[in-house]
């Protein structure tokens, strides 16, 4: 199967996804680094913490110790509280605003963001395509697992195989957007560590399906 195919197939399943979840584009930011190594019902716990007051301003001003508290559902509190703080300064960089981070060339964002403490190339990317709107693919362990399993000569490793898929897809938030939900919302429903291939709608292109 190519992508373009798997993309049709997936959504003609589930539908616009309408991902990232986020009032704007700090909160997406902030449940980023949160669900790093954690549920997104956690991730939801903790953002529900901060009541209205989840903004930028807000969250550099807070003691570490009182970030700690009200981010401790997401795990790795003291870590994440660290990692909140400075991808925070990074945003302040550009006063807070989300227009003017857009006017920034995107090597030149994704860079700073993976020189940010705590940012690695997936949440670098998920900040970039979903709080900001910039063409850059996410890959997950479900994305590799998906690849692994069909299977796509997609590479090993983080970029060989993001490579791999902005090379062969349109150059498109939407479309990124959309397909990087979608291989989640059918890995969580299907392709598990432990697969549930019966009812999976990519289960006839699938080398490694286990159902009849």
């Amino acid at each position: 199967m190519v992508l373009a195919q798997i993309y049709d197939t997936l959504f003609s399943r589930y539908g616009n996804p309408h991902w990232w979840p986020g009032e704007t584009p700090y909160e997406i930011i902030v449940g980023a680094v949160l669900t790093q190594n954690c549920a997104w019902r956690n991730v939801e716990k903790a953002i529900a913490n901060f009541g209205n007051n989840l903004t930028p301003e807000f969250v550099l001003c807070l003691d570490h110790a009182v970030l700690v508290d009200k981010i401790r559902p997401a795990g790795f509190f003291n870590q994440k509280a660290v990692y909140l703080k400075a991808v925070t300064a990074w945003f302040g960089k550009y006063g807070f605003d989300a227009d003017t981070v857009k006017r920034e060339p995107l090597g030149k964002l994704r860079a700073e963001l993976l020189s940010t403490k705590g940012v690695g190339r997936e949440t670098a990317d998920s900040i970039l395509l979903y709080a900001f709107g910039l063409p850059t693919f996410v890959i997950d362990a479900y994305t590799v697992r998906l690849c692994g399993r069909l299977p796509l000569e997609a590479g090993k490793g983080y970029d060989e195989i993001k490579a791999y898929f902005e090379s062969n897809l349109p150059k498109s938030v939407e479309v990124y957007n959309n397909f990087h939900a979608l291989i989640v919302i059918n890995g969580k429903e299907h392709c598990r560590k432990k697969p549930l291939c019966g009812g999976c709608p990519l289960a006839d292109g699938c080398e490694k399906r286990i159902c009849g």
